[in-house]
């Protein structure tokens, strides 16, 4: 297939569920409706942290990084998403593929390198509560962010040049949402093992090697929690882990069956589904998950928008 209703050779087709097209009017709605959540809850996260005073710490500079991150990951994907789904053709330019492929490598992989920073921020906060302060002062929390960021640029970097180099003897059929990595793979039409070794080592620096040493930390903040005898400290302290670990549980659990199971082992409904899951719902869950079990960004909000009106 070279011409689809008069578009460039150069063009992908995003098949998505265009074989269910009641299914698709019904995501459509869905995906609008966490789009829009995704913008409010992250955005206000990022100014209320940045506006009140008393969120000037370490866990919500993180957060804030966490919530930039989830909307930069959002707007690289949805928008597209969402014309392809109202819109008759399901088109995308090489270069806006090759964008979202990039993006979503480049995200994905910043965000399981912070959600391992601020499992550490969890440890040093409940674990070593007196010295914290000077642990994690903040040079060492800025040289950790950019150290996530510049290792999820180098991760895109090179999973994007391998694959982007892989021929498709004419295939430009992405039978997915967007242009995500196991998607593009199976429209080579040549196997490619050095793709695979590379992907399965990513896989253990990124994936395995965080969401292990996250594992560890929650280990050893589980039995400092035991010996808390404060039961405010003891509830305070369960819920900012809490809320933590069910955003770690959420995303690492769909990333690691996306991306380290055989691609041969999961249907093409199902792994659609997945991406739907981590690449839609997680950035909305975040802002819900934090803010709603966390008394200190409700109490900020209120405090913000008595300022507000009283001025």
């Amino acid at each position: 297939m070279d011409k689809n209703n008069g578009s460039s050779t150069t063009d992908f087709i995003l098949l998505g569920f265009s074989d269910r097209p009641q299914l698709e009017r019904v995501i459509s709605g869905v995906v609008f409706i966490f789009y829009v959540v995704t913008l409010v809850g992250n955005t206000t996260i990022i100014l209320v942290s940045y506006l009140d005073t008393q969120l000037h710490t370490p866990m919500y500079f993180f957060l804030s990084n966490l919530s930039f991150l989830d909307l930069c990951y959002a707007n690289s994907i949805i928008p597209q998403m969402l014309v392809n789904l109202w819109g008759p053709t399901k088109s995308i330019t090489y270069a806006g593929c090759v964008l979202q492929f990039f993006f979503a490598l480049d995200l994905g992989a910043t965000e399981c390198l912070l959600l391992a920073v601020m499992a550490y921020d969890r440890y040093a906060a409940v674990c070593q509560p007196l010295h914290y302060t000077v642990i994690m002062h903040p040079q060492l929390c800025q040289k950790m962010v950019l150290t996530a960021w510049l290792g999820g640029l180098g991760s895109a970097l090179i999973v994007c040049s391998l694959t982007l180099k892989l021929p498709r003897c004419g295939h430009r059929e992405v039978d997915n949402f967007f242009c995500e990595m196991p998607a593009l793979v199976k429209m080579a039409c040549v196997y490619s093992k050095v793709i695979e070794i590379t992907v399965f080592a990513l896989g253990v620096i990124f994936l395995l090697a965080p969401i292990s040493l996250i594992l560890i930390s929650y280990g050893v903040i589980t039995q400092a929690v035991m010996r808390i005898k404060s039961k405010a400290r003891w509830s305070k302290v369960l819920n900012t882990c809490g809320s933590h670990l069910t955003v770690v549980t959420l995303f690492y659990g769909t990333i690691i069956y996306t991306y380290m199971t055989p691609q041969n082992s999961t249907s093409q409904d199902e792994g659609k589904f997945l991406t739907l899951f981590y690449a839609i719902i997680t950035p909305t869950l975040n802002p819900l998950i934090y803010t709603l079990r966390n008394k200190d960004v409700k109490s900020a909000v209120k405090r913000i928008l008595h300022v507000m009106i009283e001025k």
